[in-house]
This record gives C-alpha cells, sequence and structure tokens, in this order.
C-alpha cells in the first residue's frame, strides 16, 4: 500500500491571495510540501506576521490541501529560534492515547502483537490531537497578527476549492479500498466512488466551517462545545475499532514546552526536539559518531562516507528502540545517549574496511535497565520553515500518522491513527517495553525539526516527513551541506541510506544504487526501495535565509 504513496512531482500554480505591502528589512522565507501552504505562509509574512504566524497559516492550509499527510485532526513538534536573543524552544503537541487506554490496545486475545494493517484504521487508533494547543502557545509566546488572520487562507482553499496532487491521488489511491467501512472520508475524497485524479477540484466546506468556528471562538473551540462532538462521534461511533477517548481526554490535553535537544557536530552546533521525540538523539548520535571521519575528504561519492553512515545509523537506532519514549513516563537517558565520550566510544567500533557483525544498544550513562522494540511509524507526515524579517525561525514537523490517518473524518478534518506508533508488544524479554501504550501517554515518533547554529547564531533549519526514515533524512541532509557543501536544494536531493531486518536499503534510481557491489564487499547486504522520502530546508546566506524544497515532492520555497 505505502509504495503506492511515493509522490509524482508535478508544478502546481498557487493562488494569488491578496497581501500587505512587506515592511522594510530583510525578506522573510517560507518553505512547505505544497504550493498552496506556502503561498499562504508567504501571504502571512507579507501582512507583518512573524515566522510563527507563517508556520501556523501553513499547517492550516496544509490540512486543507495535504490531508493525507497532516492537520488540525494531528499533532506536531515545533522548534523556535529567538532573532533578538537567538534562544531555542521547542513544543510538543504530540497527541496523547485516552485514559482508559492500556498495554494491552494492540495485542489479540491470545496475547500476540497485531498486525499494523489491523490496527490503524478506525477509532481505537486515534490519540488526542495536539496541533491546535500547540498553535495557541506557538502564537501567544511568538505570534504578532491577530489570531482570526491566521485562518484565511486555509478557509479561502477549502470554500474556493483546490487541485489534486498526484501525492494527494496516489493516497486516494491506496487507501480508498477500506473506505466502504469509513463513508465521510469516502464521500469527501472520491468521486463516483472512484479515488481522485491529478487536477480534480476539491471544496471542503465542513473544514471550511470548522476552521471558521476556531478562527471566532479560539483553541477551546476545538477541544469543547460542538467539535469536540463531532470528533467523539466519529472516533467513539466507528464502524471499526471504536474509540474509549472521552470528552475528559479532549478537554485535559495541553501542549508542552520542553527543553531543546544540542549537540556539537564539528564547528556547528544542533538542536531539535527531545522525547517523544527520537529525532535530535538520533541525528546526534549519528553525526557525532561519525565526527572522527574525514567525511568532506571521503565526499558525497565515496561507498566508504555511506557505509559508515549506516553503520552509525544502526547502532543509534539500537538505542533509540531501546531507550526512547515519553519522557513524562518513562526515564529516558538523553544526556547518556547524546554523551560525546559515549558514542565516541560507539563509534570506536567502526571501521572503514569492514561492517559490523551485530548492532546491538549500548549502555548510555545513567541508562536504566530497559527493553524494547521497533514501533510501527509508516511513511506520511508533512514539513515547513519559515522566517522573518526579525530573525526569528521555525521549523515544525506535522501529521496524522499514515495516509489519511484513522481513515476517520471529523468536521472535514483527518483524525490521526497516531497510537500505532507505540510499540505494539507491551513486554519484551520479561519487562515492560519502554514505548508501551499507557493511558495520557504520547507516542514515541521520528519527527525530528532541527536548527544548525554557527557562532550562536542559526544558519541551516531542515526537517522531514517518511516514518522512521526521517532522522535519515536529517542526518544525510546536514551532511551533505555541513561537509560536502551542498546548498540547501541540493542536500535535500541527495539519495537516503537506510535499513530493514536483512540489513542496508539504498534509495532506488540513485547512484547509491552502483555503489551496492562495493558496500557488499565491506560485509553488508544491500538492497534498494523507493523509499517515502519529503523534506525541506533552509540556509542562511549573505543575503538572507534561502528555502528548499525536496524534488522528490511538489513542494515549493517562497522569499517574502
Amino acid at each position: 500500500m505505502l509504495n503506492a504513496l511515493l509522490a509524482l512531482t508535478i508544478p502546481l500554480a498557487a493562488p494569488t491571495i491578496a497581501a500587505a505591502k512587506a515592511p522594510a528589512g530583510t525578506p522573510g522565507m517560507v518553505t512547505s510540501a505544497d504550493p498552496r501552504a506556502t503561498e499562504a505562509g508567504r501571504t502571512i509574512l507579507r501582512q507583518g506576521g512573524s515566522a510563527t504566524d507563517a508556520a501556523m497559516a501553513m499547517m492550516l492550509a496544509l490540512t486543507v490541501v495535504e490531508p493525507q499527510s497532516s492537520g488540525i485532526g494531528g499533532g506536531g513538534f515545533l522548534v523556535h529560534n529567538d532573532g533578538k536573543t537567538n534562544r531555542i524552544d521547542t513544543i510538543d503537541g504530540r497527541e496523547k492515547a485516552p485514559m482508559a487506554a492500556t498495554d494491552r490496545r494492540w495485542v489479540d486475545a491470545a496475547g500476540q502483537p497485531l498486525s499494523f494493517r489491523d490496527a490503524f484504521p478506525g477509532g481505537k487508533s486515534v490519540g488526542v490531537p495536539g496541533n491546535i494547543r500547540l498553535m495557541a502557545l506557538a502564537t501567544s509566546k511568538w505570534g504578532k497578527l491577530p489570531w482570526k488572520a491566521l485562518f484565511a487562507p486555509a478557509i479561502a482553499l477549502a470554500e474556493n476549492g483546490y487541485a489534486v496532487t498526484p501525492p494527494m491521488a496516489n493516497a486516494t489511491n491506496a487507501t480508498s479500498p477500506l473506505w466502504g467501512d469509513f463513508p465521510a472520508i469516502r464521500q469527501q475524497y472520491s468521486a463516483d466512488g472512484k479515488p481522485l485524479s491529478v487536477g480534480t477540484t476539491v471544496r471542503n466546506p465542513a473544514l471550511a466551517k470548522t476552521l471558521r468556528m476556531i478562527a471566532d471562538q479560539g483553541a477551546d473551540a476545538f477541544y469543547s462545545g460542538e467539535n469536540a462532538r463531532v470528533l467523539l462521534a466519529a472516533a467513539t461511533g466507528s464502524k471499526v475499532a471504536p474509540s474509549d477517548m472521552t470528552a475528559a481526554d479532549l478537554a485535559a490535553y495541553r501542549a508542552k514546552e520542553r527543553p531543546a535537544v544540542c549537540g556539537a557536530y564539528r564547528q556547528y552546533r544542533i538542536c531539535g526536539m527531545g522525547p517523544p521525540s527520537a529525532g535530535a538523539t538520533t541525528v546526534i548520535g549519528v553525526l557525532t559518531m561519525l565526527e572522527r571521519f574525514d567525511m568532506k575528504k571521503l565526499g558525497r561519492n565515496s561507498p566508504v562516507a555511506w557505509h559508515l553512515i549506516g553503520e552509525a545509523m544502526q547502532q543509534v537506532y539500537a538505542d533509540r528502540d531501546k531507550y526512547m519514549a515519553d519522557a513524562d513516563f518513562i526515564d529516558v537517558p538523553v544526556a547518556g545517549l547524546t554523551d560525546r565520550a559515549y558514542l565516541k566510544t560507539r563509534s570506536a567500533a567502526l571501521r572503514t574496511d569492514a561492517s559490523l557483525s551485530a548492532y546491538a544498544a549500548g549502555s548510555p550513562p545513567g541508562a536504566p535497565a530497559r527493553t524494547g522494540a521497533p514501533s510501527s511509524e509508516v511513511p506520511a507526515t508533512t514539513h515547513f520553515i519559515a522566517a522573518d524579517r526579525n530573525g526569528d525561525v521555525v521549523t515544525m514537523t506535522s501529521t496524522v500518522e499514515g495516509p489519511f490517518g484513522s481513515q476517520l473524518l471529523a468536521g472535514g478534518y483527518v483524525l490521526n491513527n497516531e497510537l500505532t506508533d507505540f510499540t505494539f508488544a507491551p513486554e519484551r524479554d520479561g519487562m515492560p517495553v519502554a514505548n508501551r501504550v499507557q493511558g495520557g501517554k504520547r507516542p514515541l515518533s521520528s519527527m525530528a525539526p532541527t536548527i544548525v547554529y554557527l557562532k550562536g547564531k542559526p544558519v541551516f533549519a531542515v526537517g522531514a516527513a517518511g516514518g522512521r526514515t526521517i532522522p535519515m533524512q536529517v542526518t544525510k541532509t546536514l551532511i551533505a551541506h555541513l561537509d560536502w557543501g551542498l546548498s540547501a536544494r541540493d542536500a535535500l536531493a541527495e539519495p537516503v541510506i537506510y535499513y530493514n531486518r536483512d540489513g542496508l536499503v539504498v534509495e532506488q534510481g540513485t547512484r547509491l544504487e552502483a555503489m551496492i557491489p562495493a558496500l557488499e564487499k565491506l560485509g553488508h547486504k544491500v538492497s534498494a526501495s523507493r523509499l517515502p522520502l519529503k523534506a525541506n530546508a533552509a540556509e542562511r546566506t549573505a543575503k538572507g535565509w534561502v528555502g528548499a524544497a525536496d524534488p522528490r515532492s511538489v513542494g515549493t520555497a517562497l522569499t517574502e
């Protein structure tokens, strides 16, 4: 199913929206995975909005035009740089499990983990959405424009209509066979019972109504009143796996400020999200393990360079799967996982002439006895970045988890299937798994919104979509930019190396395929696959910020 969701790339015309004259100064910049959302962000910047305002307008617009990937029915992580102080802050808008949820949620009567296909459709996979609370917290801290103004571009798109992109058409084609049990999404996103085709105009009056209500009444209108009733009716009344979410679960949800997780890579400082995201610890872990190697000298065409990336990756992911989870529930050894001495010890095992025989988790400082297992993250999600004239920078990843989330629609928006990001097996080796389901807990995530600093100032921002591949998309982009000197766009275009239970996986159709024999000589088992990749980045130049969108996507970047 997921292979069908890999996007074709075609140019799309973005609607022109009237905006106020931009103030004097260095122009701002926006980039997202859809041209209509990017235009929404630019419109807000031209009206005098901050980077946070522009990012939130893009999040709302993506709810409309990229419903298969993200939206107000899901959650996200936001990383913010203050232009005056260069202080970095992060906000966790990750979805939460209902309080009634237990660690038996994803096992059958015999105690065996369900398959992902059996788990994700329906109400049981829906977590309490976080994006609107995240938006309220972020704009209260860093917003400039009125709350209502940020909704205008998204409402216009929902009311007036927009053209279906290849990624959206692929997603409807892949998931519509499930929609016999989901009449609301079938009615909204199919034409005469058939998947939507590229270029079809879609209008969503129900979503326009919901957005207008939240715009008029504020964030509380999402978590109580009419919208809460509609959301709960969709989730608990699902024909498939009805939810145990309650009105109390919705009313209690809060986005949380979290400490940023930062680490050094050469002369740079790399900062991103901490738990329940494994993004920053994974990216910093791989980079720190690679630091002793001259990646610049090896270069982008060296099989040894990609071999080393693959070796570090598999060690760091082993640590991630064992130790990472929601730090509100589990003692997560973040300091140990990013400890340079520990990572240098892990790096010492890497060789340029041979692969390791196994990739087991290590013992980072302060780590408790722990067991873990890979989570079931699947590709969808979206990323966007904004920078404004005052030097504020926002990089945010937003998601409904898999394509069209749970397949449930409420108030015109897609409800997430984020609870399938918990590890399905609650125990392993006689111990509870760190990322098991618990009531009120946030599932582990790979999302990795990242800002890079040089001499205390932000110089690069990046993030990606694509499930567990996200940290590796971010990592290879950083290596390509910081070590190999590529522009933001060219760094995004670099191929990705990943892994599965059999060995390394290289991106099909790229020059990495030609390196397979060389990688095999180093001891790897290697296969080529079409990976679910989609990223955005921005670099600071002498003329200001320049954005970039992954050439694999339909995304765009615009200057204010």
